[in-house]
């Protein structure tokens, strides 16, 4: 079942002024003091307030002065209300919830465009992301079998350099950003809907639960079927994929980076179990630009493993970054700790890979370990981007990865 979503205006949600305020709530967040990145928080609405969301203004509380801040509203089971933490030196955060009579609004959220069979993400005039929701065919002359829908690319920097590839002749079932599975049991048969060629199964789009644009946030909801090729001709529908896609208000005085959240549900979509095989890849992948080779990119990951080590290993967070043309940037790529098999086994491509050194990451929990999908389940998996521009070190990439681990922790007055 897909929940559905909804949001309010922008501008019943910020206010550059507030008449008639009348206070419902405060808390307070602890922080470091020393961040470099925005943090997402989000608190249960209903469990601070019934009132409509749109009566509802946020500040923040400096020094005695109460400014605006941004928020969005989630409703699902409960309302959940979102807004971004930026960077400061206060250790300290204090807020305050009121009722108000009227606002009005100067602050402008990302923008979400839905054309040409995609979604297409962006910012102040930039593109950051597009998902593709109709089928995608590899180019003429190549087997039709490579066709799909449902993945993400291009991803791009805040400079605007891409840093996913589709249609790579060494791999055409490489489809930017996307997350089938290889070596699966279903109903007695192993099906790939990985190895698209093989014909064994594949990944459709089936619809969308919400699209959504909003002064913190702008993404979508997107169902995806994992479709076996059954050995009588037929198709079967063997797993629904419930994936959540959100990205995150860029910093107000620093556009060098963008966080991305990615969620991704699993359930049978039948009676059937479903054995995710052990297999050396297989879930959420990334084949990466062109621009990028063993020669001009480096990858490192949280237990200090480079490149050259990182294959097989476990991690919490992995980086790659490398020089795009005329620019330098790249990826953030970290695992929630909830995930199956966390930490999670990596699966990153060693530099001799066709003798260029092309990059391929891979979060790959069923990389040493089968995972069994019970009928009437539902599995979570959760990832967090952080895209960059420039360079990027371990201190900061241990940073962001902390702040989506274990968010600051939040008091009530």
């Amino acid at each position: 079942m897909i929940k559905k979503i909804f949001f309010l205006p922008a501008a019943l949600l910020i206010g550059g002024m507030t008449l008639h305020a009348q206070r419902i709530s405060s808390w307070q967040v602890k922080t470091t003091g020393r961040e470099h990145f925005s943090i997402p928080m989000n608190i249960d609405l209903d469990a601070v307030t019934f009132e409509a969301d749109s009566s509802l203004q946020l500040m923040e509380i400096t020094g005695g002065k109460r400014t605006p801040v941004p928020f969005q509203v989630e409703t699902g089971d409960r309302r959940r209300l979102y807004w971004m933490i930026e960077p400061g030196q206060q250790k300290t955060r204090s807020y305050e919830l009121v009722k108000t009579g009227r606002t009005q609004t100067d602050i402008k959220g990302l923008n979400t465009d839905m054309s040409g069979g995609a979604v297409t993400i962006g910012y102040q005039g930039k593109n950051l992301l597009r998902y593709h929701y109709e089928t995608v065919y590899p180019p003429k002359g190549i087997d039709t079998a490579y066709k799909r829908s449902g993945f993400i690319h291009p991803l791009w920097t805040p400079n605007g350099e891409e840093l996913t590839r589709i249609n790579a002749p060494d791999h055409y079932h490489h489809w930017g950003m996307w997350n089938p599975w290889t070596h699966v049991l279903f109903e007695k048969d192993t099906v790939d809907f990985w190895n698209l060629r093989d014909r064994k199964g594949t990944v459709r789009f089936a619809g969308f639960g919400g699209l959504f644009n909003g002064p913190v946030y702008s993404g979508f909801e997107a169902l995806h079927q994992h479709i076996a090729f059954k050995k009588d001709g037929t198709e079967k529908n063997a797993i629904n994929e419930l994936q959540t896609v959100r990205i995150y208000r860029p910093d107000a005085k620093d556009d060098s980076y963008y966080i991305m959240d990615i969620t991704i549900q699993l359930s049978c979509a039948g009676p059937s179990p479903v054995k995710l095989l052990e297999y050396r890849y297989g879930g959420l992948g990334i084949r990466a630009t062109e621009a990028w080779n063993k020669d001009n990119s480096i990858t490192f990951t949280s237990e200090g493993k480079n490149r050259k080590e990182a294959d097989g290993s476990t991690a919490r967070w992995c980086v790659t970054e490398g020089q795009l043309h005329q620019q330098y940037g790249g990826l953030e790529m970290m695992s929630y700790p909830s995930n199956y098999n966390y930490p999670e086994p990596l699966r990153v491509w060693p530099e001799s890979m066709n003798k260029r050194g092309d990059v391929f990451l891979n979060f790959s929990p069923t990389k040493n370990k089968d995972w069994l999908l019970e009928p009437g389940k539902q599995y979570l998996l959760k990832y967090r981007f952080l895209v960059f521009d420039n360079r990027f070190s371990k201190e900061k990439a241990e940073e962001a990865w902390q702040s989506f681990a274990h968010l600051p922790s939040v008091t009530f007055k």
